[in-house]
């Protein structure tokens, strides 16, 4: 690798926004312009979030069964790792590392940077790296050096491949690392091979986890046949039932508690169920009792409770969107959402998703700002090999093959080009899709929900948007309300992002009361970082709520007033992909340096002449 051609692509990128395409391979040029839209810092030297012992201990109690069926196959291949000065690291889904081990002195330099037990290395945290890239895009990825986002890891070379259980669920991730100077080929085959070697495990131990579910359950079922009684995998999952209960209501074998429950039923016992060879919780027996008697008829699919996993929210706004939400989960519209940036748009089409019939299939979420003009279409709609030069030996599947049979969900939609807008509307007409290079077209079988921050009727006026596209996207549109709009939901969400972050934060009620007059310009997206911040500053830093405001930088007299689409200057469809990058990092750098100009163009390392020149062309 030529890690000095590397590193002025690198540098070239995050201080002129320019990024020759011919230098980076398509995962890495992706995951540069997720982290560049994160606002990652590329200055980064270290890790920053860091769990305390206690959410550590929590952690890895919760994945022990991860943690269990890993260690073996790591221990064999312990000496190698050492010898070879590299490191093995678990992480779980969220990017937490649960363990590391290898060679002492690399495990030293690891330790420099925050790479260590406990942490979080995703792409958010850290940005571009194999960890945190394997996590996002769920497939086996090797970073070196400069290929990095932060140069944290420059020094550094990654292999990482993710671990999927029986079910195609993400269980975590295997990662091998080390300084750049030991870097080998072979990493890659090792985390590939442990991390199936993990995933067989898994599979037999689902399945005589199962099989010793069901022995146990029959003769309690059978000793209980005049009740109403089922047995419940550790899924949830109806694996047998009384004699009673399998004639009165056999549609509900093998549906989900929730769905029994949601249907007249109500629990009146458990009894939790025990593996006979090491205790461990592989189920329960649940007594029921019915509530009326009325309920679905074997040919009908009864309905499941409706589900929403994003943040929450008591206000009679967000209620109304989340009714929206409930209404056209079940059908096969297609969904427009309106909001602005940070209030959530994907959370709502995660919802509508996970409450349709498509939730056992993928749902697959393409940014359309993120991606440059030239690699749009080869992402939408695939390619075959030998499509073009430095195409896959295998060819590519487009975003749209990917989500057969689920949900794909187009956010910033109003960035597409006006090319690719025509290709689109094509493929909402034909329901399919000709990858680039092949003559066979391929039906599809998606649902498609697009949303965007920007005022879609203005650009369909100005004729930045095509209007028979927008009639074609806009069948069900559902607008989310900005944060300002609903504050009543501050305590709530704040109460939540913690819950969910494993943030102990003191004094939440205090602070929610404070937060309640700020105006969110960035929304929930705004409020998750702000309490981010408050959970890596140490309480001791903190003399009063003013000194912590203070720290959070929320003095509301100090922040610019919300800029309405209406006022811009520029019309940022006539931005090319380098403007539109190097616009955004001026206002970052202005925003750094409060407004100072001369700051600013030193912080981006450019003339202060320059940085005027832009400053009038970009309307800022």
């Amino acid at each position: 690798m030529n890690t000095t051609l590397s590193l002025d692509t690198w540098m070239r990128f995050i201080k002129e926004g320019v990024l020759d395409t011919a230098r980076l391979n398509k995962r890495i040029l992706e995951s540069w312009y997720r982290c560049k839209k994160e606002q990652v810092n590329p200055y980064l030297n270290s890790g920053r979030h860091l769990l305390t012992k206690e959410q550590l201990h929590s952690i890895k109690k919760k994945n022990s069964n991860l943690i269990e069926i890993a260690a073996p196959y790591l221990k064999n291949y312990d000496q190698a790792i050492k010898d070879s000065g590299m490191m093995a690291l678990l992480v779980d889904p969220e990017g937490y590392v649960l363990s590391l081990t290898g060679n002492e002195k690399t495990l030293m330099d690891a330790r420099k940077i925050n790479f260590v037990e406990g942490v979080r290395w995703t792409e958010c945290e850290v940005g571009t790296n194999a960890i945190g890239t394997a996590l996002q895009t769920k497939e086996a990825v090797m970073i070196n050096g400069a290929e990095h986002f932060s140069v944290a890891s420059h020094q550094w070379s990654c292999s990482a491949t993710p671990i999927f259980d029986d079910n195609g669920n993400l269980m975590g991730v295997i990662d091998v690392s080390c300084p750049i100077e030991h870097s080998h080929p072979f990493m890659m085959g090792m985390v590939t091979s442990v991390a199936y070697a993990i995933e067989k495990e898994f599979t037999i131990r689902s399945n005589q986890t199962e099989i010793a579910l069901i022995k146990q359950a029959t003769p309690l079922a059978e000793a209980n046949h005049n009740q109403l009684f089922i047995v419940c995998n550790q899924k949830q999952t109806v694996v047998a039932a009384s004699k009673r209960f399998r004639e009165s209501f056999p549609e509900f074998m093998g549906r989900n508690l929730h769905e029994v429950l949601s249907n007249g039923f109500e629990i009146h016992f458990e009894k939790p169920m025990s593996s006979n060879d090491n205790g461990y919780l592989i189920g329960s027996g649940f007594f029921l009792s019915e509530v009326h008697t009325s309920h679905y008829p074997s040919n009908i699919p009864t309905s499941t409770p409706f589900c929403f996993n994003g943040e929450c929210g008591i206000s009679e706004i967000f209620q109304k969107t989340l009714e929206k939400v409930k209404l056209v989960a079940p059908t096969e519209a297609t969904v427009f959402i309106s909001g602005e940036t940070g209030s959530g748009k994907e959370l709502i089409a995660r919802a509508i998703h996970d409450n349709s019939p498509r939730k056992n299939g993928p749902f697959i979420s393409l940014n359309c700002g993120a991606i440059p003009k030239d690699l749009m279409e080869s992402e939408l709609f695939g390619y075959v090999e030998g499509a073009f030069t430095g195409a896959r030996k295998q060819g590519y599947k487009g975003k749209f093959e990917q989500a057969q049979k689920g949900t794909i969900f187009l956010d910033e939609i109003g960035e597409i080009p006006h090319t690719m807008q025509v290709a689109l509307l094509r493929v909402l007409q034909e329901r399919k899709v000709t990858p680039i290079g092949s003559m066979k077209e391929v039906l599809l079988d998606v649902r498609v929900i697009t949303a965007t921050h920007r005022d879609i009727t203005e650009l369909v006026r100005q004729g930045g948007f095509r209007e028979d596209l927008y009639y074609r996207l806009n069948v069900y549109p559902i607008s989310v309300p900005p944060l300002r709009q609903r504050k009543e939901d501050i305590p709530h969400l704040i109460r939540h992002i913690c819950q969910k972050n494993h943030w102990n934060i003191p004094n939440l009620e205090e602070l929610s009361a404070s937060l309640l007059d700020h105006e969110w310009p960035g929304n929930i997206r705004e409020l998750t970082n702000m309490l981010e911040r408050l959970h890596i500053i140490s309480p001791s830093q903190m003399s009063g709520l003013e000194h912590f405001l203070e720290l959070l930088s929320i003095q509301h007299s100090t922040l610019p007033p919300i800029r309405k689409p209406e006022e811009k200057e520029v019309d940022e469809r006539k931005l090319n992909a380098r403007e539109k990058i190097q616009r955004d990092l001026m206002i970052e750098a202005l925003r750094k340096t409060k407004g100072n100009v001369t700051a600013a163009a030193k912080l981006l390392d450019i003339p202060r002449s320059t940085f005027y020149k832009r400053l009038q062309k970009f309307g800022i």
